[in-house]
């Protein structure tokens, strides 16, 4: 994996890797797909970041948790143990779950959470999908050290659409906090204010050098001069996006969210929470010690955000590690983009298509509109009033703030036909209409809550249009569908034009993703088949946003027949 360094003396670049190796060596020997068993242990850890050793949830005492290596059509049979104090479950982000959505993992939505001293099995099976995925706690706000990679490779025999690299290496984005994550979300719950912002990004668990107590453990890739190198880049961050570059080297951009891309080549991506993107590098540059580096984007006005920079280090083997006086090298620091360059982003998003002409979904038979975006709560001025203007804030789609179920998960009361849980009137367009993006009337921020979804029958060809709005500010929204990968048929700035922008989008060779950024002050539209029956949530991934109600659910009914209809639930699926 070129994870070694040549300049530090060290064991390893820590635990996060060992568990690649031996998965690697025990993929390799296999001839076709194959089940893989693996257990995660759910428990404290401590770990030492930024001169101070926290206790942090994490997976078999590793942060990030074990990289899981497999093949397209290899079924994944992982045992969860939650050794922990807190509830939990897990999601494997990007995972289509054809059939078996009570693995997906979203707490309340698919399942009750795992709780404390128990244990639940999630089975299920890749089915032609390959690339860069990741998996991470779908409870509270654990994700923020509850994550690792999920690499999928092409079955044996098929290869990449792309010339092999020579090395492939993680790059898993996160964030850091002094405190203990819950109980950042817990003040955050109690005040109605936006929560404390974190100390430090990493890569793979480590701040980096910009950092105190950071130098010794920054995260180093040793290559050649010549070695080609596949980055797969992965934004675990739990609020913000994030941009990413290696200086003075060009990124070539291959795969986004496990799904090969037509090539073109950058200096820089930028990765909403939950994104992945795989790139290729060259090592063609004067042989000498480059920072990779991630920082913020930010779009939200006057919102506190960590602005600073997490790095590690790309080193060529041949380059010297110390000056003539001794003295260490300092690496070479990219010029990253302002906090704040749309126009960066827009670039880079725009330029992503599919490799060849795709087949989306043309003639729609749900054509929905969904206003995306943060609102305010009127409450008595007090200790738990402390959003703006004495408000608390919430966050909603078509003014519908989601409220989670406590008494059984929404994919359970459906199969089980139990009453009072969920109802299946989420509006398919705003309740009312406005200029999303103007001066929003202030009797339009305060949403409604509830537990609504909206059906969709099997076969469906859906098209959302997701139009960001001015309501408290506009913002980046990275929104997540579970259960499904769709196509970017089009996206824009301002209000949607139902008469004119449709005749702009790419029916042709539209990008597939599982997470899209709904750009600020402007709007995306998507289309999908609703092959894939069960309860799917779809939600911004800003945990904040998510907390505050930035959610819905679709309920894909069974089709006909077995292939068509969800599973039977597991034996062992935790109750509430």
């Amino acid at each position: 994996m070129g994870a070694y360094s040549n300049c530090v003396n060290r064991q390893s670049n820590g635990l996060f890797f060992l568990g690649l190796f031996a998965t690697l060596a025990f993929v390799a020997s296999l001839t076709n797909a194959e089940t893989q068993y693996h257990k995660f242990v759910v428990q404290e850890t401590p770990v030492k970041r930024l001169c101070r050793t926290n206790n942090i949830i994490t997976v078999n005492g590793q942060f990030p948790g074990p990289t899981l290596d497999v093949r397209n059509g290899d079924t994944l049979v992982v045992e969860v143990l939650n050794s922990s104090p807190n509830n939990v479950t897990i999601h494997w982000h990007g995972i289509r779950q054809l059939r078996t959505g009570w693995a997906d993992g979203p707490e309340y939505v698919t399942q009750c959470p795992i709780q404390p001293g128990a244990a639940y099995t999630y089975r299920f099976t890749i089915v032609d999908q390959e690339g860069t995925l990741w998996w991470h706690a779908h409870s509270r706000w654990l994700r923020a050290t509850v994550h690792g990679a999920l690499v999928i490779r092409p079955k044996l025999g098929s290869s990449y659409p792309f010339p092999k690299p020579k090395l492939e290496f993680p790059i898993v984005l996160a964030e850091w906090w002094y405190r203990n994550i819950l109980s950042v979300q817990r003040q955050a719950i109690f005040t109605g204010a936006a929560p404390n912002v974190s100390e430090a990004y990493t890569i793979n668990g480590q701040p980096g050098d910009l950092y105190p107590c950071s130098s010794q453990d920054t995260v180093r890739l040793s290559v050649a001069s010549g070695d080609s190198v596949l980055l797969r880049v992965i934004n675990a961050a739990l609020n913000q996006q994030l941009f990413f570059t290696v200086a003075n080297h060009r990124l070539t951009v291959v795969a986004a969210d496990a799904v090969y891309t037509k090539p073109f080549t950058t200096t820089t991506i930028m990765l909403g929470p939950g994104q992945t993107t795989d790139v290729l590098l060259t090592a063609d540059q004067i042989p000498a010690h480059y920072y990779m580096a991630a920082r913020v984007y930010a779009t939200a006005q006057n919102a506190p955000f960590d602005n600073t920079t997490t790095t590690a280090i790309l080193e060529y083997k041949s380059a010297a590690c110390k000056g003539a006086k001794g003295v260490p090298i300092t690496p070479i620091l990219p010029l990253l983009p302002a906090y704040n360059d749309t126009a960066t982003v827009t670039a880079f998003t725009t330029q992503l298509r599919s490799p060849s002409h795709v087949k989306v979904p043309i003639e729609i038979t749900d054509n929905l509109f969904f206003t995306v975006g943060l609102g305010l709560v009127n409450c008595t001025p007090g200790p738990r009033c402390q959003g703006p203007n004495n408000t608390r804030f919430a966050a909603s789609m078509n003014n519908i703030s989601l409220v989670l179920p406590r008494q059984s998960s929404i994919l359970q009361a459906y199969y089980q036909n139990i009453p009072g849980v969920f109802t299946t009137d989420f509006p398919p367009v705003p309740p009312v209409q406005f200029d999303y993006t103007g001066n929003v009337s202030r009797g339009l921020w305060q949403p409604r809550f509830g537990t609504r979804v909206y059906k969709l029958k099997y076969g469906s060809t859906v098209q959302i249009v997701l139009q960001d709005t001015a309501i408290v500010t506009t913002e980046d929204h990275p929104i997540h569908l579970h259960g499904y990968d769709f196509f970017i048929v089009g996206q824009g700035f301002g209000n949607f034009n139902p008469t004119t922008d449709p005749a702009k989008f790419n029916l042709v060779d539209p990008p597939q993703r599982n997470t899209v950024g709904a750009p600020v002050g402007g709007w995306v539209a998507i289309r999908f088949l609703a092959d894939n029956p069960g309860v799917w949530l779809m939600h911004c991934h800003i945990d904040s946003h998510l907390r505050w109600g930035l959610a819905m659910n679709f309920l894909v009914e069974n089709g006909i027949g077995e292939l068509q209809s969800i599973e039977p639930p597991p034996a062992d699926l935790p109750r509430c």
